[in-house]
C-alpha cells in the first residue's frame, strides 16, 4: 500500500470514529449517564494573595479499562478544554499535562493516560482585588474518554472555592502538588531543529550524552508534522538525539514537542526549522531498556565511593566498633570471616533497604533524595538514642553480648554484632557524599528501579570491602595487634568519637525542631541514661529491676505520645543563609544571573560533614571572601537539612540526589559548571579571578 492509500484509509477511519463519537454523545446525553473519568478541581492555596498566583490541579480518575488524552490526542483523540467562569480580577493559564503514554489501537496512535493523572494550571489574582473577596472559580470541562472499543465525549462542571487572602499553603497540600509537579515534563533550555527529507521528517534534540534515555518516544504536539503511528528511530550523535520518522502534512515554522525519556520522565521543547545531523549510534541497542554503560559506570562508582567513604569523618566512629571487634578476635580465621561476612551483609542490606524506600517514595511523587532519613527529627532522635547507648557501652556503663565475655555466645554474638555494626555504619554513612558517590547515586534518578537498586547495594559493598579483605586475607589479618590489656583502654577512647557523634546529632535535632521540643527528647535521653546505668549495675550484682521497667515505660510513653506526635508534626524552621550568602530559590538565582556577575550556588545540610568541612575550609575562608567581594561574586545557599522539594528538584536536574552540590555560573554562561565535591580556597579564588 502506497502513502496516498494509507493516508486515505487513515482519514476514513478518523471520520468513522468521529461519527461514532457524535452518535455516542447524543445517546449519552439522552441517558444522562455518569462520566467514565471523574474530574476534581483543587487549589494549592484556598486563599490566594492579590497580586500573586496559586496552582490549580484538575485530577482525572479514569474507570478501569478507560483512558484520557494528552493535549494532542494523536490520530483519534483530543485533550481537555475548559470554558471558565472566572470572577473579575482572576485569570487562569492553560493546563499543563504530565508525560503521556503511546497506545496504538486499530492502527491509529493515541497519546493517553490509562491511570489517574492531574493537569496543572496557574490562577492569578489581580492586585486590585480586596482581601476577603469571594473568588470561587468554576468552569465547564469537556474531554474524550475511551476504551479499546468505544469512545465517549464527556463534560462536567468543575469548581473550587477560593477567597482572596495571604496565599498560605499547608504542608500537606504543598507535598501533594509537588508530587504532581514532579510528573510534568521539564522544559529543555535549548531549542532543537527539524527538517523534512523526502517522505521522512527528522529531529535533532540537544541532550548531553550523559543523560540516560530509556524506551524513548517523541510526542509532537503541533499537528500536521508526523505520521503518529509510524515507527520512530532514535540515535545519538554526540550531544544530540536524532529522531527519524515518517512525515505527514505540510506544517512549516517552529513546532512544539515532548520527548519521553522513560520511567515517567520527559522534556518539553521547541524545534526550529534547521539542519539535522546524521544519525549516530542507535539508542535502541540497550539491555533491558537501560544504558548499560551508565549502569556499570554508576555501579563501579558506588563501590569505589563506598570504599572511600570509610575515610570520611561521619563514618569513623562506627568503624572504631568494628576495629575493636576484629582486634578482640585475636586473628582467629573462622571468627574473622564470620564477622566480615556478617558486617558486609548488614551494610549491603541497609543500603538496599534505604535505596528501596527512596525509590518507593519517588514512585508516589515525593521529592526526596539520598539521606532522606536524616531530614526527619524522629529518625534523628532514634539515631541519637542509639549513639548514646553505644557510647555508654564503650565507657563500660553496661555490657552488650557482642562486647562482653562468655565463650558459649562468642560465635553467635560475633555474627549478630557484625551484622548490626555493618547496618549502623551504612545508615550513618548515608549523609556523606564523598568523591564519585554523588554522580553514582545521581544515576539512580534516570535508571529504572530494578537497575537502580544494585547501585545502592554497591555502596554497601564498597563500605564493607576493608573488612572483607581483613576477614579473608590472612596477611592483612595477621597485622592486627594481639589481644591484651590495651583493649580496655582503646575501647574507652573509642567512646570519644561516638560521644561526639551523639552531640552532633543532638545539635542537628535542635536545629531541625528549632528547639521547640527540647524537653521531650531530653526526657528520652535521661531515660536511656537511667536504663543503661541500672542494667550495668545489675550485671555487676546490684541495681533495681523496677527502675529499668519504669525507665523503659517512660521512654516508650515519651517517644509515642510526645516525640512522634510533636516531632512528626514539626514545622521546619526557615532556612538560615550563610553569613556569606543569601538563601537559594529559582527567583533568587535568576536575579543573581541577571547582574552579569559570577554566581556560586551551593547546597548543604547541617548533617552533612563534608558540606561543613568545605564551608569552613574553603567557602567561608577570609581570603576567599575577600576575592569574592572584589570580583562581585553572588553566593546563594540551599539548605537541605529538613528537606526541600525545590532543592531536591534542582539536585535532580544536575544529576544528583544528595548534597553537597556546588554550581559556578560564569557571567553569560548558558549552563553552570559543577565543581568537585572537595573544594579548596585556591580553586574558588581562581574561579573568581577569571
Amino acid at each position: 500500500m502506497n502513502l496516498a492509500s494509507e493516508a486515505f484509509v487513515t482519514r476514513v477511519a478518523r471520520a468513522m470514529l468521529a461519527l461514532l463519537a457524535l452518535t455516542l454523545v447524543t445517546v449519552g446525553s439522552a441517558q444522562a449517564q455518569s462520566t467514565h473519568i471523574q474530574p476534581k478541581l483543587v487549589a494549592e492555596s484556598a486563599v490566594p494573595a492579590p497580586g500573586a498566583a496559586t496552582t490549580l490541579a484538575l485530577t482525572m480518575a479514569p474507570d478501569k479499562t478507560w483512558h484520557g488524552y494528552w493535549a494532542n490526542g494523536g490520530d483519534a483523540g483530543f485533550g481537555l478544554s475548559v470554558e471558565w467562569n472566572a470572577p473579575e480580577g482572576v485569570t487562569v493559564t492553560p493546563f499543563r499535562y504530565p508525560v503521556p503514554d503511546a497506545l496504538i489501537l486499530f492502527g491509529m496512535m493515541n497519546h493517553v493516560y490509562e491511570h489517574p493523572y492531574a493537569l496543572l494550571a496557574d490562577v492569578r489574582v489581580d492586585k486590585s482585588v480586596a482581601p476577603g473577596t469571594d473568588l470561587t472559580l468554576s468552569g465547564l470541562a469537556k474531554w474524550l474518554a475511551c476504551t479499546d472499543k468505544v469512545c465517549v465525549p464527556e463534560k462536567a462542571v468543575i469548581s473550587v472555592a477560593l477567597k482572596a487572602g495571604d496565599g498560605s499553603i499547608s504542608a500537606a497540600e504543598r507535598a501533594r502538588f509537588d508530587g504532581w509537579r514532579a510528573l510534568l515534563p521539564q522544559p529543555l533550555d535549548r531549542h532543537g531543529t527539524w527538517e523534512r527529507r523526502g517522505d521522512m521528517v527528522r529531529f535533532a534534540i540537544p541532550l548531553p550524552a550523559s543523560t540516560a534515555v530509556d524506551a524513548p518516544h517523541l510526542f509532537v504536539e503541533t499537528q500536521d508534522v508526523v505520521d503518529y503511528p509510524a515507527p520512530q528511530s532514535f540515535s545519538r550523535n554526540g550531544d544530540r538525539i536524532v529522531v527519524e520518522t515518517r512525515v505527514k502534512g505540510d506544517r512549516a515554522g517552529p513546532i512544539s514537542a515532548l520527548l519521553k525519556l522513560g520511567d515517567g520522565r520527559g522534556l518539553s521543547l521547541t524545534l526550529e526549522p534547521g539542519a539535522v545531523p546524521a544519525a549516530g549510534e542507535a539508542i535502541a541497542e540497550r539491555v533491558g531498556g537501560i544504558d548499560m554503560g551508565l549502569f556499570w559506570t554508576a555501579l563501579g562508582g558506588a563501590i569505589l565511593g563506598g570504599l572511600i567513604l570509610n575515610l570520611m569523618p561521619c563514618v569513623f566512629p562506627i568503624l572504631s566498633l568494628k576495629a575493636l571487634s576484629l582486634a578482640r578476635s585475636g586473628g582467629d580465621a573462622r571468627s574473622a570471616k564470620v564477622e566480615a561476612l556478617a558486617y558486609s551483609a548488614g551494610a549491603v542490606a541497609t543500603a538496599l533497604l534505604l535505596g528501596g524506600v527512596l525509590l518507593a517514595l519517588r514512585a508516589v511523587g515525593q521529592q526526596v533524595g539520598w539521606a532522606f532519613q536524616l531530614q526527619h527529627p524522629v529518625s534523628v532522635l532514634a539515631l541519637l538514642i542509639l549513639a548514646l547507648a553505644i557510647t555508654l557501652n564503650l565507657l563500660g556503663a553496661y555490657e552488650l553480648p557482642s562486647f562482653g565475655g562468655g565463650q558459649a555466645l562468642a560465635e553467635k554474638s560475633g555474627a549478630a554484632g557484625g551484622f548490626w555494626t555493618g547496618a549502623l555504619a551504612a545508615f550513618v554513612a548515608t549523609p556523606c557524599s564523598g568523591p564519585l558517590l554523588g554522580a553514582a547515586l545521581g544515576a539512580t534518578l534516570v535508571l529504572p528501579a530494578w537497575a537502580a537498586l544494585p547501585i545502592f547495594g554497591g555502596l554497601g559493598l564498597g563500605l564493607a570491602l576493608p573488612f572483607l579483605a581483613i576477614g579473608f586475607v590472612p596477611a592483612l589479618r595477621n597485622r592486627l595487634p594481639k589481644p591484651g590489656p590495651w583493649m580496655a583502654t582503646f575501647r574507652r577512647w573509642m567512646a570519644l568519637p561516638m560521644g561526639l557523634t551523639a552531640l552532633a546529632l543532638a545539635w542537628l535535632l535542635w536545629r531541625q525542631t528549632d528547639g521547640s521540643a527540647w524537653h521531650y527528647w531530653v526526657g528520652a535521653i535521661s531515660m536511656i541514661l537511667l536504663i543503661a546505668t541500672q542494667i550495668g549495675a545489675q550485671q555487676r550484682g546490684g541495681g533495681d529491676r523496677r527502675l529499668i521497667v519504669a525507665g523503659a515505660g517512660l521512654l516508650l510513653a515519651l517517644f509515642i505520645v510526645q516525640a512522634v506526635q510533636k516531632l512528626d508534626d514539626y514545622k521546619p524552621s526557615a532556612a538560615v543563609a550563610s553569613a556569606n550568602g543569601d538563601n537559594f530559590s529559582p527567583d533568587a538565582l535568576a536575579k543573581a544571573r541577571a547582574t552579569d556577575k559570577p554566581v556560586l550556588v551551593y547546597f548543604t545540610a547541617d548533617w552533612c560533614l563534608s558540606c561543613k568541612a568545605n564551608e569552613a575550609g574553603a567557602i567561608n575562608r577570609e581570603a576567599v571572601q575577600t576575592v569574592f567581594a572584589k570580583a562581585g561574586v553572588v553566593t546563594l545557599v540551599g539548605d537541605w537539612t529538613n528537606g526541600d522539594p525545590v532543592i531536591t528538584r534542582t539536585l535532580a536536574e544536575h544529576g544528583r540526589n544528595s548534597v553537597p552540590l556546588y554550581l559556578w555560573y560564569a557571567p553569560g554562561a548558558a549552563k553552570p559548571e559543577i565543581l568537585p565535591q572537595i573544594l579548596t580556597p585556591g580553586m574558588l579564588t581562581e574561579k573568581a579571578s577569571r
